[in-house]
C-alpha cells in the first residue's frame, strides 16, 4: 500500500514516516500541502494522511482539489 504524508512539523513527520514503513507501507512525505497536492495528481497512492494547518495549502485545501 502507497501512502502520502503531508505534515510540516519535522518530528511528526518523521515519526509517521518511519513508523508506517515499520508497518510495510511505502510512504513518501511532504512538508507542505502544494508538493502534497502535486504528487497526490501525479502518483497513485491509496491513502493521504493530511496535516490541516501547514503552509502553502492546507490539508483540507488538498482535498477539495
Amino acid at each position: 500500500m502507497r501512502l502520502l504524508v503531508a505534515e510540516d512539523e519535522p518530528k511528526i513527520g518523521i515519526y509517521l514516516q518511519q513508523g508506517l514503513t515499520e508497518a510495510g507501507f511505502n510512504v513518501d512525505r511532504f512538508t507542505n500541502g502544494t508538493e502534497a497536492l502535486q504528487h497526490a495528481l501525479s502518483e497513485a497512492y491509496d491513502l493521504l494522511i493530511l496535516d490541516v494547518m501547514m503552509p502553502g495549502l492546507d490539508g483540507r485545501e488538498v482535498l477539495q482539489q
